[in-house]
């Protein structure tokens, strides 16, 4: 079978995700610390100050620059696909919710 670009996006944005949950659990675990040392009295530099590995803020950037880059190449792989079967730019930029001058962009970008 030929490769699929779609599909291996598809695949890219599956492992996004798992590292997403893997940080969004850092990220609970986090919050319920913070809060149980502030229930103790302590200054919220002290618990940064105590923590070790990244902060909730670098957490949610690690998660949102992953997501949007794989979110990029995941929009381009399917205008591209869609457009291969046929699809015009205005078709794919109503169900992308889009303008068609974005599509053009996304399928430039993807040759």
């Amino acid at each position: 079978m030929a490769k699929d670009a779609f599909l291996d996006a598809l695949t890219a944005l599956e492992d996004v995700i798992g590292e997403n949950e893997r940080r969004a659990t850092l990220i609970r675990k986090r919050m319920a610390r913070i809060r149980r040392a502030r229930e103790r009295g302590a200054e919220y530099s002290d618990t940064v100050a105590d923590e070790d590995g990244p902060l909730i803020v670098q957490l949610l950037t690690e998660s949102a620059t992953a997501l949007d880059t794989c979110g990029a190449m995941v929009r381009r792989a399917e205008a591209l696909a869609l457009h291969g079967e046929g699809m015009t730019m205005e078709q794919i930029a109503e169900h992308f919710g889009v303008t068609r001058q974005r599509v053009s962009a996304l399928l430039r970008k993807s040759r």
